[in-house]
């Protein structure tokens, strides 16, 4: 296997093995801790251009199931892990998750200390790096450009650029309510948990207004997760502030969720690594019952930020950041994690029973 380098942009090297697709690349590298749903990580729009670690130590041993996917293609930049496995065992598998990368242009990086550059991001925080074949001669020059580069995403990039409506597999349509989905980055098992509940959903994509939103005669709006710094999407903001106060359920997932609460002047702040993985603690504040929770962010809200009339729901066991916020005078709520994880754990699906229940009132 062909040798490579991840250099980070404190100067850090660690050697690998290329897998996957060939080339070099830039990106903002972050770690993921979930020690199943690897499928889940490459195709989650929430991703998008980012370089991610796995921690845990052998991936790919169930090979490439295309029906776990939550978008059509990969949508990460490159994948780190410690041992890529190429021979799957899963009477689902169709096919080797080396090939998989290397046939949709997702670059690899295997054989590197994963234990050590995870201890590294915990103690600096994410940052850029890049994947190399050969060390450049000014490695100073090199990390402080790499440094100062802006590498952010953008949820236009990953979302539709037209209407349509969700067609469920596998499940048989009853529909008795309409949900509009706006679509900043979403996975799909958001619409198929729609779905499952009765729910016709039709995708709005991220560059629709608040107005196109209401046109579609929803009983309920769902804002979707999706990747990026959440006070960067200005125009979105604003249009997501149109929708509140109309009388429309809101439900907001991650990006959703933030979006929501800054549409109404809450604050958002980076983290210093970020909430990734199946197994992140919460709590619900109003009876201290604990979760745990899938997530994929980078960003969180500002607590004292929150409106007026704004409830916080649920924090985070390991640091104590908002989770979860209640709008109660607006028939709105959101939350940070993902209640729809297809790989689990599935301890908060109860919320979108939450959501249509307050379709019906």
């Amino acid at each position: 296997m062909k040798k490579a380098y991840l250099i980070l942009q404190n100067g850090d090297v660690y050697e690998g093995a290329r897998f996957g697709a060939s080339g070099e690349i830039e990106a903002e590298l972050v770690f993921t801790t979930g020690m199943i749903g690897y499928l889940e990580t490459l195709t989650d729009p929430s991703f998008h251009g980012q370089m991610v670690m796995q921690t845990f130590p052998i991936i790919g041993s169930y090979g490439v199931i295309p029906e776990d996917f939550e978008s059509e293609r990969p949508r990460l930049s490159a994948y780190i892990v410690r041992e890529a496995c190429d021979k799957p065992s899963n009477f689902r598998s169709r096919g080797n998750l080396g090939e998989y990368m290397e046939k949709t242009g997702v670059i690899g990086l295997s054989g590197v200390d994963t234990r050590a550059l995870t201890m590294t991001l915990r103690e600096a925080g994410v940052m850029n790096a890049a994947i190399v074949d050969q060390l450049p001669g000014d490695m100073s020059a090199f990390t402080k450009k790499l440094a100062g580069k802006s590498l952010s995403s953008d949820v236009y990039q990953v979302s539709c650029k037209d209407f349509y409506e969700y067609v469920p597999q596998g499940v048989k349509p009853d529909y008795r309510r309409r949900v509009t989905l706006w679509d900043f980055g979403v996975k799909l098992a958001i619409p198929e948990s729609l779905a499952r509940l009765g729910c016709r959903v039709t995708v709005a994509p991220a560059s629709a207004s608040w107005q196109d939103i209401l046109d579609t005669k929803p009983d309920g709006i769902m804002l979707s997760n999706g990747p990026g710094d959440p006070s960067g999407y200005h125009k979105l903001i604003s249009e997501v502030s149109g929708l509140v106060g109309k009388g429309v359920p809101i439900m907001g997932i991650c990006l959703g969720h933030q979006l929501l609460a800054l549409a109404q002047g809450a604050k958002s702040v980076k983290l210093k690594f970020g909430h990734r993985g199946a197994n992140q603690p919460v709590r619900r504040v109003s009876d201290g019952r604990l979760f745990v929770t899938c997530q994929n962010h980078g960003y969180a809200l500002v607590d004292g930020s929150l409106p007026k009339d704004a409830i916080s729901s649920y924090v985070n066991l390991d640091d104590g950041t908002n989770e979860g916020v209640d709008y109660p005078n607006q028939k709105a709520f959101s939350v940070q994690f993902h209640p729809e994880a297809r790989s689990g754990p599935h301890d908060t699906e109860f919320l979108f029973d939450r959501f249509v229940e307050m379709m019906e009132v």
